[in-house]
């Protein structure tokens, strides 16, 4: 018993921060909000249109931005106060969330209204996803750097895990407006969170001033670091054909497994579980490498496949929780070393980049995805993801020594430099 208390106090040690803490808090509120959002239109869209094409357009509509817009969200975390930066969007979050919500209630929503404001909250997520990230490391101690990333991460997928769940008993209760009014709700909170930190806490990292070719410069440092141009590509590959879950998930339950909105939500909340247990397991690691992203690959490889071929629910729900697990190794491993690898000036644009791969690529995946499950089967669909992420993890495992050596002669060359200056 007393170690198991100590293994939760090692795994929870940045929640001991108050600022980080608050952030925690704020966090998982408003993040449940929005997959609740996220959910109920995917499921009221899919009633709309009864098309696995338009999911895919959805997709495409709230994570395209992201991969226009992302990398100048990037330097604008690297520019700005990012506390003031994600108040700022965070606010914009919430109006929007009123209006919509609004509208759901009284009836006045359609596909084009739901285009709208799905691209809206796309634009808005380019600017904020690099700062909320690159904010984590300005919360805690430099050592605590990978525990806190992980736990934010568990904080992403806790909320996958509540929000689908919750989605799920909105709507098959009181009513599917629910969904967009507690997502409108749950912004109050992490706004508070905000407001209520201490900022002469805060670790910031120094202010980069505006000037040319910066958001290039973010595109050739990443682009010479193998450490973090490897995690970049295995978030493109998994981000473009895997990690298509809002349009594989509700085909797969409707049309493979016969099933209706709670066999969705369920799929997506247990997936979800798997989530929060493999984001847990990477803010327990003191250091990610590249072989650790190499086996979650792997596995994510696998079980994907796994879930292709469940004949039933009950199978698929035992192919979908070791996935949400080993896929999160990868997503959370990846986000963790970016944190931690990249220059503290160079952060917010590395940070932007792999938002940019990993989120903007779903808009050019989401709809090729959708039409291989509606030309094929959903099952289809998932078996390109297994597969592409199978190859990914190949090409990366025959080329650890390569990249290897790559780093050491990186660190070696940066390290010459400052040894040169500093005689």
């Amino acid at each position: 018993m007393t170690r198991l208390r100590l293994e939760a106090g090692n795994t929870f040690r940045s929640l001991r921060n108050r600022n980080f803490r608050l952030f925690f808090t704020g966090q998982l509120i408003s993040q449940t909000g929005t997959w609740l959002e996220a959910v109920a239109v995917t499921w009221l869209m899919l009633q709309l249109t009864g098309s696995g094409v338009a999911l895919g357009l959805v997709t495409a509509a709230r994570f395209g931005p992201v991969l226009f817009l992302g990398p100048w969200g990037g330097v604008l975390s690297d520019r700005l106060d990012r506390q003031r930066l994600m108040l700022a969007t965070q606010v914009c979050f919430a109006s929007i969330a009123v209006v919509e919500a609004v509208l759901v209630v009284t009836g006045n929503v359609n596909e084009v209204v739901f285009y709208l404001f799905v691209t809206t909250f796309g634009v808005l997520t380019a600017i904020d996803s690099p700062a909320r990230r690159a904010f984590v490391t300005e919360l805690v101690a430099e050592d605590e750097v990978p525990n806190a990333v992980g736990l934010n991460s568990a904080v992403m997928t806790g909320a996958r895990t509540i929000g689908p769940a919750l989605a799920g008993a909105l709507i098959a209760g009181p009513g599917i407006e629910w969904c967009f009014v507690v997502n409108a709700v749950s912004y109050a909170f992490v706004i508070g969170a905000l407001l209520r930190m201490d900022r002469s806490k805060f670790r910031a990292a120094p202010r980069i001033a505006k000037a040319k070719g910066q958001l290039s410069e973010g595109f050739r440092y990443v682009w010479r670091t193998p450490e973090l141009m490897v995690p970049l590509v295995l978030a493109a590959v998994i981000g473009t054909l895997a990690f298509n879950y809002p349009v594989t998930l509700p085909l797969l339950a409707e049309r493979d497994l016969g099933g209706d909105a709670g066999t969705f939500t369920l799929l997506y909340a247990v997936l979800s579980l798997g989530s929060v247990l493999g984001a847990l397991m990477v803010a327990r690691q003191s250091n990610i490498t590249l072989r650790f992203l190499v086996v979650g690959a792997a596995g994510m490889a696998i079980t994907t496949m796994a879930l292709s071929f469940a004949p039933n629910t009950p199978l698929a729900l035992l192919a979908i929780l070791p996935l949400g697990f080993t896929s999160f190794m990868v997503i959370t491993g990846s986000n963790a070393t970016a944190q931690l690898k990249a220059d503290p000036a160079m952060r917010g644009r590395v940070l932007a980049l792999f938002s940019m791969v990993f989120l903007g690529s779903t808009p050019i995946g989401g709809p090729i995805v959708g039409w291989i499950s509606e030309e094929w089967t959903p099952r289809a669909g998932l078996a390109v993801g297994g597969i592409a992420t199978g190859l990914a993890a190949m090409w990366v495992w025959r080329r650890l020594p390569r990249f290897s050596a790559e780093s050491r002669e990186v660190a070696t060359s940066e390290r010459e430099p400052a040894a040169a200056s500093a005689a």
